[in-house]
């Protein structure tokens, strides 16, 4: 018996060492989804609940979702029915409450278009201990920014933001080093506004992300030039660096950019859709790290942010210690008035 239990153990050992078990491949996660009124949350549930999903995306499918949700910015919310309508085809529960999506899911997909309620959102999240991610804008205002992060990093759980932009071909392979050191950089995408929101905060984050991907951390300095037609945001880095950013409103374009490097120049483009950036949400949520650190995205919404308080003082540069040194002496304030709910 003993001979007989001996061999059965040395053939479980071969077995797994022949045939390995991925181990987070094996774990099914519950995906709740907060907001419904952007095409973003349509777009990441094909992706998660196909048929036979990429083996990237595998074992993480999204199985109720909250539909609210701007309430006030009639582009998004109007959105909202046809939307839900979606959802519930491909076989998602709808929620009458956060809190119900909170009560049957590990992680977090906080996709609501509108960033004036993600504060209060993300605090909900947060204080159920779930991994979030959050969808562009990760705010209405860069103390809203300041504080989701920090009650994060208070109650150890990890958040992570990006635009879909930041995994535009070119951006990737730059950051990556293709061209060496990246001494410069302009990028470009839409930047259409919406009142409620610092001017870049709306749309041209997907430009300005871009813009950081390859850039990275350490801009000092951002002057604005602003007409109706066009934004151009001159960023100055440490060392020197140049950096800038062209919105686009009144007539057509795109997306995309060129880097200078020590090598060489090199296209920042091009986009290549939401399935690069759902892979990386589907990493995070397995590892529990966020590929984007918190410094970098804060500094992403703080140089928007001075590029508005530039075009509100004529166009003089602002600081970027300036603009987060503002933003930060309410953040605690802020917290509190969700905490309190």
């Amino acid at each position: 018996m003993l001979k007989c239990s001996k061999i059965l153990v040395t053939l479980v050992i071969v077995s797994l060492i022949a045939f390995p078990v991925a181990a987070e491949d094996a774990i099914e996660l519950k995906v709740g989804m907060i907001g419904l009124d952007t095409s973003h949350s349509i777009a990441f549930t094909k992706e998660l609940n196909a048929d036979s999903p990429a083996e990237e995306v595998a074992h993480c499918k999204v199985t109720i979702a909250y539909p609210y949700g701007s309430r006030d910015i009639e582009s998004s919310y109007s959105r909202i029915p046809g939307y839900t309508e979606q959802m519930e085809e491909m076989g998602v529960k709808i929620a009458e409450s956060i809190d119900e999506v909170l009560a049957e899911v590990d992680v977090v997909l906080l996709e609501t278009n509108d960033g004036k309620p993600h504060l209060e959102q993300a605090i909900a999240v947060i204080d159920a201990g779930k991994p979030l991610f959050i969808d562009k804008p990760v705010s209405a205002s860069l103390t809203d920014a300041i504080a989701i992060y920090r009650y994060a990093d208070q109650k150890g759980v990890p958040v992570f933001t990006s635009s879909s932009l930041r995994y535009s071909k070119g951006a990737v392979e730059i950051r990556n080093g293709s061209i060496g050191k990246v001494h410069g950089a302009e990028t470009f995408s839409p930047a259409h506004l919406e009142p409620s929101h610092p001017d870049l905060f709306w749309y041209g984050i997907h430009g300005v992300e871009a813009l950081f991907t390859v850039m990275g951390v350490g801009c000092e300095e951002v002057v604005r030039v602003s007409t109706e037609d066009t934004d151009f945001v001159t960023g100055t880095w440490k060392g020197g660096r140049i950096g800038a950013f062209r919105g686009i409103r009144g007539y057509k374009g795109g997306y995309g950019g060129t880097a200078y490097g020590e090598k060489g120049m090199a296209e920042v483009g091009p986009y290549q859709g939401y399935r690069p950036l759902v892979v990386d949400i589907v990493a995070f949520f397995r590892t529990r790290k966020p590929p984007v650190d918190a410094k970098e995205s804060l500094e992403i919404y703080a140089f928007m942010e001075a590029a508005d308080e530039s075009k509100r003082r004529g166009g003089i540069p602002i600081s970027i210690a300036e603009v987060m040194k503002k933003a930060s002496a309410s953040v605690d304030k802020r917290i509190k008035q969700f905490q309190s709910k």
